[in-house]
């Protein structure tokens, strides 16, 4: 008797969440076809800042941010800022970000936010070593630096990640140039986040991945999906010339996945925060990501330079990238430097589009109304942390299994009267 024919699944959104995903369900056993218009890991899987941050479990939408917004969204070149030609369009996604800020919330997407990251590394560690690997992260931890904070609340921010039972460590300054002699002097300060990892080049990762995937007989379609529709037994992509069948559907189209999932009838309240870089062709000496938490910005040693990155910028999928926001990092780098770099030394700015909810949580799991659909988008600032775990979840889901984590939280019906995924996804014991 012949064997079955492995179940088809179609992964759309060949970024770190897609890519990941696509490798762990081809181990798995599925037939698995990847898609993505612009090629393998060109968005912000491309340009981010490789720092795997596990430390991250504080979700945006803090109490305490509401009297600084009006003055942070409108400085053209502050860290947060919002282009007056799409501030309407963004005000519904500001209104549930405000609604997200009670404590009640906050307390519940910290620990949401800690299921995940604290399963992040381990995932990447079992998929990495599983092919060799191991190399590509890099495990030095990252340093969040204060120059003009006070002891008294730097003490009090270290804390709360104790609090959180986050591996950190207070440097003074003598400890700091001990451990990173080329930072500046003006350096007070600084939380050493031990368990944290980052990687010297953040698309030749994807593109390893991806390498494996299609090593296991997986295939890379480089065509747009322009619609997903259901028929009785799977899907049918939409794509700009023909049809493909799938038996299951991934969307992981990062800050586009709302494209396609409207006219299936869902609607989540996703925006893009427009992250920019720079990279410097400079030795910079550094030997893990550095992060001002005054000047809101990171720095990351890469086997091309230094990345300097950061920013927050609503202005939509689709408008220019305003080159002023990439340059205004340079200044600040230069500040935590003990040498500045030389305006010759600049090679690139780049901006790419981060998948934004405004409750700081992706959205990750099985479609409430649809069989054999699932979604795993809206990662934020943490994609790249994020995406081995995210892999395995969705990995689970499609064998029916039950998952480690309970992905209530990251249910896409928490945006809509439906507040219950229960029905539609397996949860934890």
């Amino acid at each position: 008797m012949a064997d079955k024919a492995p179940q088809q699944i179609a992964v759309v959104g060949a970024g770190i969440i897609g890519i990941c995903t696509a490798l762990q369900l081809q181990r798995a056993g599925f037939a698995v076809t990847l898609y993505d218009q612009q090629g393998l890991a060109q968005g912000c899987s491309k340009g981010n800042a490789g720092h795997f941050a596990t430390e991250q479990v504080f979700p945006l939408a803090q109490p305490g941010l509401l009297k600084k917004l009006p003055s942070m969204l409108f400085n053209p070149l502050g860290p947060l800022r919002i282009d007056w030609r799409y501030a309407l369009k963004a005000t519904p996604w500001f209104w549930q970000f405000i609604k997200n800020m009670p404590m009640v919330k906050y307390r519940a997407h910290t620990q949401a936010l800690k299921a995940l990251n604290s399963h992040a590394i381990a995932a990447y560690e079992r998929l990495l070593n599983d092919y060799n690997l191991a190399h590509l992260l890099t495990k030095k931890g990252s340093l969040l630096t204060f120059e003009a904070t006070p002891l008294v609340e730097v003490e009090a921010i270290l804390a709360m990640y104790q609090a959180q039972d986050i591996n950190v460590r207070l440097l003074n300054r003598e400890q700091l140039q001990a451990l990173e002699p080329s930072l500046s002097a003006l350096v007070t300060y600084a939380l050493f986040f031990e368990d944290v990892a980052h990687s010297v080049d953040p698309h030749l990762f994807c593109v390893q991945l991806a390498e494996q995937f299609s090593l296991l007989g997986g295939l890379f379609c480089q065509q747009n999906v322009t619609a997903i529709n259901a028929n009785k037994t799977g899907y049918l992509l939409q794509c700009e010339q023909q049809q493909h069948y799938s038996d299951k559907v991934v969307v992981a189209a990062g800050a586009w996945s709302n494209n396609l999932l409207k006219p299936l009838g869902y609607n989540a309240p996703l925006d893009t925060e427009r992250g920019y870089h720079c990279m410097l062709d400079i030795d910079s000496g550094l030997s893990r990501p550095v992060a001002s938490a005054e000047r809101r910005f990171i720095m990351t040693p890469m086997s091309q330079g230094l990345r300097v990155a950061g920013t927050v910028e609503f202005a939509g999928l689709y408008k220019k990238m305003n080159n002023k926001r990439a340059l205004a990092l340079l200044p600040h780098a230069n500040a935590l430097l003990r040498e500045a770099a030389p305006a010759s030394a600049l090679s690139s700015t780049w901006m790419g589009c981060r998948p934004s909810l405004p409750d700081s949580l992706p959205v990750i799991g099985r479609a409430p109304q649809h069989s054999n659909l699932y979604f795993a988008f809206g990662h934020q600032h943490l994609g790249l942390t994020q995406g081995a775990v995210t892999a395995e979840l969705i990995t689970a889901l499609c064998l029916e299994q039950t998952p480690p984590i309970n992905l209530q939280p990251y249910c896409i019906n928490r945006f809509s009267a439906q507040a219950t995924c229960s029905k539609s996804i397996p949860q934890a014991q």
